[in-house]
Parts: structure tokens; sequence; C-alpha cells
């Protein structure tokens, strides 16, 4: 990371050494999960800003340096609703795919890199980056697909209750996950086992579920899994939240396991999200 600790978070050195030690046999590809707060007003060193915290980061986006490193920006998301989680109030989700777990520590030594960090750091005013390893492609995960509607057990997007419009079209639902170490993860598959019958009628996609292996920067909680399932519109994800068999497995299963979690409604500004999956190591 950066040789100085940062403002909008707490730096696991631990989690870091062990990517950066990584053997190059057991390296390989990782999708960092960024969530962000951003100030209201960029606070820069010299006490010169002007901009907001937003317009800071975009002046940091490094996306020549993740070129470079073979790295892309697999999804980009803006907050619309944060439905679960206590502060702060989530600004933006954002996930990037690494060639290797090395390329990204290696990423925060260069030159380059650094001289954009100072934008970073005058406009994030909280940060949670974790590592982030794909649980399995969407089929595997639920018979999903993210754009089409090729498996026989899905509707269409144009046939479900609430189809995409122009006034409430696509969004996509994030669910970052701590389990009670009781529970485990087998509370979290029987809600989703009892749940899919539901959010399958309303159209939900699977574009990618992940295991946390670490987080780099964050409020020192861990965290187990991050979930992005999109739907057709808002209206279809209300439609899974009123629903009462969905809310009965949630009581009996999900509340149970589920110790800690933020829940956002995202709308996608990038969403490769899926690809990046089927991407070649």
């Amino acid at each position: 990371m950066t040789t100085t600790a940062p403002g909008y978070g707490q730096v696991d050195r631990d989690y870091a050494m062990r990517m950066a030690t990584c053997p190059p046999e057991e390296d390989g590809p990782v999708w960092m999960v960024n969530l962000m707060h951003y100030r209201g007003e960029a606070v820069y060193a010299d006490g010169k800003s002007g901009i907001s915290g937003r317009e800071a980061d975009e002046r940091y986006a490094p996306l020549d340096i993740l070129s470079d490193l073979g790295a892309e920006v697999a999804f980009m998301g803006e907050v619309e609703q944060q439905i679960l989680g206590d502060a702060p109030r989530w600004d933006r989700v954002a996930v990037v795919r690494y060639p290797t777990r090395r390329s990204f520590i290696e990423m925060q030594a260069r030159p380059d890199f650094q001289e954009r960090h100072v934008h970073k750091e005058a406009g994030m005013a909280q940060t949670i980056v974790a590592g982030c390893l794909p649980l399995g492609p969407p089929r595997d995960l639920s018979s999903a697909q993210a754009t089409d509607s090729t498996d026989a057990t899905e509707p269409a997007w144009a046939e479900v209750p609430h189809p995409p419009t122009d006034e409430d079209g696509p969004i996509v639902v994030f669910h970052l996950l701590r389990f009670h170490e009781d529970a485990s993860e087998t509370g979290i598959a029987a809600y989703q086992k009892a749940a899919k019958p539901v959010v399958v009628a309303q159209g939900r996609r699977v574009l990618g579920w992940f295991g946390v292996e670490g987080t780099i920067v964050g409020d020192r909680r861990a965290w187990d899994q991050a979930h992005f399932n999109a739907f057709p519109s808002l209206r279809a994800f209300n439609a899974v939240l009123d629903d009462p068999d969905r809310q009965a497995a949630q009581a009996a299963h999900r509340d149970v396991a589920v110790a800690d979690t933020y829940t956002m409604v995202l709308r996608p500004t990038i969403d490769r999200l899926a690809a990046s999956l089927a991407a070649p190591s």
C-alpha cells in the first residue's frame, strides 16, 4: 500500500504481506471489491480544494495504470439506496479484477500511482477494499445468466411482472456479508434455496458471488462473502422484498446466519463483472 497510513481506512498489513509473497504457482486473479464514501469537499494537504470528494476521486482514477498491469474495472455502480448497514452511507461500489495478487501490491509502489493517490486521499472519507475470489461462475451458482434467458427455468426480462422501463431500468443489488461463526454459511445457503423461486420469478440474474479472502483496507471488520445480483427493475426487487414466502425464509435462515451486512441498490455505470469471471486466468 502507500508508504503512510491512509486517512480513509486501516490497512491490514498481514493480508498485504500474504498478497505480496504469494508464490507465483499459487497466485492468480483477484477481484478487489471497493466501497466508497466521499468527502463533501476534497481536503488536500496544501489546503486548496474547491472540488468535491467525488471529483477528486475521478482525478485519481488510475485507468491507464490498471490497463498497463492487465487489470480492468469489471463493475461500477452508484448507490441509489442503502437498505441495510450502519454508517457510513456509501456512495459508490466498484470491482477491479487484477491478474494476480502481486500485481495489486506492486501497483502501490509505482511513482505514477503514488502521484495520483493524493487525489484519493483528498476525496475519500472512508473505504472498504476487500480481496475476493469467485465462488463459481453464475450458472454454477444458481442456474443464472447475466443477460440472456437461455436457461429454460428463468423467465426473460420482458416476461417478468416488472420488466425494465425507461423510467425504471435494471439495477444491481449488492450484499457484503459476515456470518456468525456458529451458523457458518449453511444458513445463507438454506435461505438462498428457499428464496430462489421468488427471486427467479422476478428476473434475478446472478452477476457474481465471491468469497472474501481478506480486507486490505477497512475498519478492521472481517467479511465472508460479496454478492452481486441483477434485477430488471427496482419494482422487481421491491416485489421480492415484499414477498411473504421470502420474508419467512429470511427470518428462518438469513437473519440467523448473518452477523453483519451492507445491502445496497446500485445503478450500474460499468458492468463487465460476469465477463470478468469468464476471462482466462
